[in-house]
């Protein structure tokens, strides 16, 4: 009996260890169920292969539009105004009349020169039949030579004087023209600036302007780099600066769709901000260009090379880098930095980083939180991000 209880303790010393170590095993299996039945799925991803396309280099800048004609509209000649005779923001043709100054003055004036230019003529009819006769008594000796030099230089002065009349008549007869002003250009007229009774003064009073509307041009600068690149194609013969071409978006559109070409450099770069005029001739059928408008405009660069394009939503930013997940044969999320390029027809340029055949992850980028995540590919288009097929390869 003094044996068999220090037994009993030992027994039940291992009978506590053998269950402790059976809870121990139990709980740790149940932990492993629990985390094989709360493991996520792989996330649905877009992923779309890299375009390889042919590209072409255009050259951003902003500018101004601009009339090709533009017009300050002032007078000729001094006076009332007496009509206006268009209505204001219309479009014009040259010739059409827009002013008419009152006219009384120089309709006057212009009677008065032909009264002048009649006696003129009559004068010079007088003196001619004069020197006529003279002509014949000096022959006959019946006057001095002095007489008929004196009827000469008569005659003389008497069509002088007609010359003279004559050229005020048509003066006159000009200032009485110019009492009706009209549309030196075919464009968009402004506001009249002089109405109904103001008094106009010759070359200095504004009247209104007129603006042509088709074509239009528009100014712009580039910088050095570029203007140098285009001298160098010009010596290259591959096109004259006047065949660059352009195109050009307003403030309200979306890209660029109105094409134009450079009919003009300036002479010279500016010093203070490195950067040479230019100017573009675009055709403007239906009014969608005002002068004065913001614009911007793409110039042609070099010929067409091969890009690699991407859809614009793959691309990450850290920091000051780039990145896109591609997505590899196991099909886990691998991070790859890139050097992006310009936007061209909806996509990004890549121009370094990727290379034909990756398969970039285009829908669904927010889901992957770190490089070497597993994924589950579905194919979609670059354009647009439809889908095209399921690829579940796990």
């Amino acid at each position: 009996m003094l044996h068999s209880r220090p037994r009993r303790r030992v027994w039940r010393a291992l009978a506590a260890t053998g269950l402790a170590a059976a809870v121990a095993f139990a709980v740790a299996g149940c932990d492993t169920r629990a985390q094989d039945q709360t493991a996520p799925a792989p996330p649905d991803v877009g992923v779309a292969a890299v375009l390889s396309e042919q590209v072409q280099d255009w050259n951003e800048a902003t500018g101004r539009i601009a009339a090709v004609e533009s017009v300050e509209l002032r007078p000729r000649v001094s006076g009332y105004v007496e009509r206006v005779a268009y209505a204001e923001g219309d479009e014009v043709a040259k010739g059409d009349l827009l002013f008419v100054i009152d006219p009384r003055p120089y309709r006057a004036a212009l009677q008065r020169a032909e009264a002048e230019l009649a006696r003129a003529r009559a004068e010079a009819q007088l003196a001619k039949t004069r020197h006529t006769r003279a002509q014949s008594l000096i022959e006959a000796s019946a006057i001095s030579r002095d007489d008929f030099e004196a009827r000469s230089a008569g005659l003389a002065e008497a069509e002088a004087a007609v010359r003279a009349a004559q050229a005020m008549v048509e003066t006159a007869r000009l200032d009485l023209a110019f009492t009706q002003v009209r549309a030196p250009v075919a464009g968009r007229a402004g506001r009249a600036m002089l109405t109904t009774g103001n008094l106009a003064q010759a070359d200095a009073s504004l009247l209104t302007t007129v603006v042509s509307q088709d074509p239009v041009h528009v100014y712009f600068e580039t910088d050095e780099r570029t203007f140098l690149r285009h001298q160098a194609m010009s010596r290259a013969g591959e096109r004259r600066n006047a065949d660059n071409a352009v195109r050009v978006g307003l403030a309200d559109e979306a890209g660029h769709p109105h094409a134009g070409t450079v009919d003009f450099l300036d002479n010279q770069i500016n010093p203070a901000t490195g950067t040479v005029r230019a100017r573009a001739v675009l055709p403007n059928p239906d009014r969608r260009f005002t002068p004065g408008l913001f614009a911007r405009v793409q110039l042609e660069g070099a010929s067409a090379r091969p890009a690699i394009l991407i859809d614009d939503k793959a691309v990450i930013t850290d920091q000051d880098r780039k990145y896109v997940y591609v997505v590899g044969e196991d099909n886990t999320a691998q991070r790859r930095d890139i050097v992006p390029g310009r936007m061209v027809e909806g996509l990004r340029v890549v121009e370094s980083g990727l290379a034909t055949g990756d398969r970039v992850i285009v829908n669904g980028v927010q889901k992957v939180f770190m490089p070497g995540m597993p994924v589950a590919p579905q194919a979609v288009a670059m354009r647009g991000g439809q889908p095209i097929e399921a690829v579940a390869k796990r």
